[in-house]
């Protein structure tokens, strides 16, 4: 059975390893810097996996050890964003975990696939890749999907159609300038723009990029979870057997999309090798210019990043 490492034993973590114990996916190793609350949840994991005939194990620390031989990692320990926190503090005090969490896995999981969470995710994927030294093919962050399955919520909200029938992607940064692909849209086969007006695209559009602060607000005392974990999953299932499906993920850009040299949320293809090709997609006028917006937006917190870093 694979083993995998979840770094975080906070609320995405949590998902994330109870789905894969869950589905028998694999053994899990929960990890926190409050080893007692993850060997908490782990043992509450492990007795449910007793209810439901699950052989796949939990086991819940502080002790970086125990993630040995990790088949995949899963980053989601660092803080969110509070209010009157800057962006530049955020990055300075999540950098320094992620780093230092970096540094701890590879040390013990030296051909290990590296999975980041912890926001903001493009920059600190970015950080990730560099404190590894691993290739691109082995080190991505979770983002695009989640946006994706933000922006096919909206879609089906608006529209009524089956997810089933919702074709769609959303590309970019995981912030505010993310790219939601009007052009390649389709519902039941059909063009979005045959189906809807695009003052409704408009406002799908909207609700998209602001998905999580909606969240944020109503919640008060935290951010989404469910979502984002189960997010991670996917791209956990598409890797451990060996599934080649095209993902929006972000990934370290070498030239694809007129993108260099910074992590982004691009269509890949994930498979038993991790990252194995990123695909490009025909976009409009108008979704390019988006995107260069949302690059430029990526490139400002890399570059914080060297500064702070």
């Amino acid at each position: 059975m694979k083993k995998i490492t979840v770094v975080g034993a906070g609320n995405v973590g949590g998902v994330v390893a109870n789905t894969l114990v869950q589905r028998g996916y694999a053994d899990v190793v929960l990890i926190d810097i409050d080893g007692e609350l993850a060997k908490g949840k782990s043992i509450d994991m492990n007795q449910q996996c007793a209810i439901l005939g699950s052989d796949a194990t939990v086991v819940g620390g502080s002790d970086y050890s125990l993630t040995s031989c990790s088949d995949i990692c899963v980053i989601t320990a660092g803080i969110a964003r509070k209010p009157g926190m800057s962006r530049e503090e955020l990055i300075e005090t999540n950098a320094k975990i992620v780093k230092e969490v970096v540094e701890n896995l590879i040390s013990f999981s030296p051909n290990t696939y590296i999975i980041v969470v912890t926001n903001p995710v493009d920059t600190l994927s970015y950080l990730a890749y560099k404190v590894s030294g691993f290739d691109r093919s082995r080190v991505f962050g979770m983002g695009g999907i989640l946006d994706t399955a933000r922006f096919k919520y909206y879609i089906k909200e608006k529209t009524g159609y089956s997810y089933n029938s919702i074709n769609c992607i959303v590309l970019g940064g995981h912030g505010d300038e993310m790219v939601p692909v009007i052009s390649s849209t389709t519902i039941s086969g059909k063009p979005i723009t045959d189906i809807i007006s695009s003052e409704e695209i408009d406002e799908i559009v909207q609700k998209t990029q602001h998905g999580g602060a909606e969240i944020v607000r109503l919640l008060k005392t935290g951010s989404a979870y469910y979502a984002p974990g189960m997010a991670v999953v996917r791209m956990i299932e598409s890797i451990i057997f060996d599934k080649k499906e095209v993902l929006p993920v972000s990934v370290f850009c070498k030239g694809e999309y007129g993108i260099e040299g910074i992590f982004f949320g691009l269509p890949a293809k994930i498979g038993s090798n991790g990252i194995e090709e990123i695909i490009e997609i025909p976009l409009s006028q108008k979704e390019r210019e988006m995107l260069s917006k949302s690059v430029e937006s990526v490139k400002n917190t890399h570059e914080l990043l060297e500064v702070i870093v």
